[in-house]
């Protein structure tokens, strides 16, 4: 197919991955703000962290899967797969009658969903290049941010206004349209004549990721780290990993090419993403705590304080990725590191009568500090390799990232029950003890379950189950002790932070040089033809 002009072709494909990218990616944030409506109806409480981890676990498991075999199969044949299977999840979801049956759909759903996101940033590096490659990435990382951002909202307007169902229901008819879209508009794919696909590589990742999520998931809140449970998921991971390292070495065509590397490029812009994502995984987990928790804001004004950093990076993943091209990629980088950081630190000055417009102002922030990144890593990766590797190369960037917010969440989710658990008990017994017999209870709370007291500052009922003197001095002398507690707990996260920006402007320092053309036009039929990209 000629991509040198404009054509019905290439914007039915365009259309098509934004709606597919949309979806898919909104599909990781909308259901938690549908949650204690899906346990009001279906109970088991118990299993309500795991609807979000089988998304996780199986998306991120299948991301670096879906890009080689993008190499080896083509494009189109492995998108149409990878969105059929995710409209097949959506609807299965949404048919779910039981929470055990809404674990294992969401998982099917995950596998769909993780094929989406590489591929599509993989499809646009292949019709387009130079300029218009860079222009087209930065829209693509703002519908990402758009999407991740509206989750929440969207979802509980449609738990308010329909029912949960069509939190999955409403992927269904985009989809179809996207497919049919993609399905009309793409031709051309690479496909290899002689295939070996490497099995026992595949197995053996996915087990190793499978296990080290498992591990950063329940790891500090299912289980202690140094239960049984697990050190095994870290025993297995590091013992299937070093099985993958050594299939690799033997593979005919490995699922990621170990040589792969000892390319700087490829090397330092993974590593890159992996510490962006460290942060701003953690800030975007965290400032809703804070507004909630410390502020007093309501659930839905601490939603809407994260907006604004959607803005943000739609601003600097449109405009950035053209000014890539001008100044070049360790600059973007540096930049975009360096504002960041500069968000993190801001956000550690937040206090109790913080107000909504000056957080909003450093999300904003934060998003510009995103969008100067995030379109930069991509671009870099498909300039650096041939296009017969681009689905690899790709599609490890999205991986890196994705294993990255999953360490960061879990990471800083340690050092914030560490933080916010040490000394609450002690700091609240002269407090405690004035309130006479009465108080037992909440000692106990404090000593052993402290994030119980932690709690009062989010549920509104919480008091009204108090006798109305003993509610007041909770109200009046209880409260602040908890909302200075957990103001420090929050302020060390940020902290963090800050240091994982850091490692990640230095880490930029050592980019490579990276050309990136000028030229707006995409590939022409007959410069595909010459990277075996027509069928």
């Amino acid at each position: 197919m000629d991509m040198a002009a404009p054509s019905k072709k290439r914007t039915l494909v365009i259309i098509g991955l934004l709606l597919g990218l949309f979806f898919s990616s909104l599909d990781q944030t909308v259901v938690g703000t549908a949650m204690p409506t899906i346990i009001g109806q279906l109970g088991h409480i118990e299993l309500l962290t795991w609807i979000t981890t089988a998304y996780l676990l199986t998306s991120t498991s299948v991301v670096p899967i879906a890009g080689k075999l993008a190499d080896i199969f083509g494009r189109r044949s492995l998108y149409l797969i990878g969105m059929v299977v995710f409209i097949i999840g959506s609807a299965l979801c949404g048919m779910a009658d039981s929470m055990m049956q809404l674990t294992i759909y969401r998982a099917i759903q995950g596998i769909g969903g993780g094929m989406l996101m590489p591929l599509a940033m993989t499809i646009i590096g292949d019709i387009t290049t130079g300029a218009s490659r860079a222009k087209f990435q930065g829209m693509f990382m703002a519908v990402f941010g758009l999407s991740s951002v509206l989750g929440p909202q969207l979802g509980g307007w449609i738990v308010d206004n329909w029912n949960w169902h069509w939190i999955f229901y409403i992927n269904l008819p985009f989809g179809i349209v996207a497919t049919i879209f993609i399905w009309l508009g793409l031709e051309g794919s690479f496909v290899k004549k002689q295939v070996s696909i490497d099995w026992f590589g595949i197995v053996t990742m996915v087990v190793s990721i499978v296990s080290l999520l498992l591990a950063l998931s329940l790891g500090g809140k299912d289980y202690g780290w140094g239960s049984w449970q697990i050190v095994s998921l870290f025993a297995g991971f590091a013992v299937f990993l070093i099985l993958f390292l050594v299939a690799e070495t033997k593979a005919k065509d490995p699922i990621m090419p170990l040589n792969l590397f000892r390319n700087r490029i490829f090397t330092i812009v993974n590593l890159i993403g992996f510490l962006m994502a460290l942060g701003m995984f953690g800030a975007m987990t965290f400032t809703p705590l804070l507004m909630q928790g410390v502020v007093g804001m309501s659930a839905t004004k601490a939603a809407s304080v994260m907006t604004p950093m959607m803005f943000g990076m739609i601003v600097t993943s449109i405009l950035g990725s053209r000014l890539l091209i001008k100044v070049g990629l360790r600059p973007m980088l540096i930049a975009g590191m360096a504002v960041m950081m500069l968000s993190f630190y801001l956000f550690g000055q937040l206090g109790l009568e913080t107000t909504q417009l000056k957080a909003s102002i450093e999300m904003v922030l934060l998003g510009l500090g995103m969008g100067l990144i995030m379109p930069s890593l991509g671009i870099a990766l498909q300039e650096a390799f041939p296009m017969e590797m681009r689905g690899t190369v790709t599609s490890s960037n999205t991986f890196f990232r994705q294993i990255g917010g999953t360490v960061g969440i879990s990471l800083l989710g340690a050092i914030f029950n560490s933080r916010s658990v040490s000394d609450i008990g002690n700091q609240l017994d002269p407090v405690l003890s004035k309130m006479g017999p009465n108080s037992e209870k909440l000692l106990d709370m404090a000593h052993n379950n402290p994030q119980g007291l932690y709690s009062s500052l989010l549920n509104v009922d919480f008091l009204k189950a108090l006798p109305q003197q003993i509610a007041d001095l909770f109200t009046n002398q209880v409260t602040p002790v908890l909302k200075t507690s957990l103001l420090d707990s929050l302020h060390s996260i940020y902290s963090v932070c800050i240091w994982f920006a850091l490692l990640g402007l230095i880490v930029s320092l050592f980019v490579g040089k990276v050309k990136i053309s000028g030229r707006n036009a995409a590939p022409t039929a007959k410069g595909q033809a010459k990277t075996a990209a027509q069928e």
